[in-house]
């Protein structure tokens, strides 16, 4: 069971990590996502996977 806590906190900080280093068209979406995923862990790790890196600029 710990490993899956370990786990499951990698996969957290690396979303809040491939947030910030992600381009935007604007620093108001970068901020939005950042909250998103803090304020609402696992949910917002899901948005961010489904919805969000689709919006980034590459």
């Amino acid at each position: 069971m710990f490993g899956i806590g370990i786990f499951g906190l990698a996969i957290y900080a690396y979303t809040i990590y491939d947030v910030v280093i992600s381009n935007f068209a604007s620093d108001t979406d970068k901020l939005i996502w950042v909250l998103i995923v803090v304020l609402v862990p696992f949910l917002g790790t899901i948005l961010w996977f489904l919805i969000g890196r689709k919006k980034r600029i590459n």
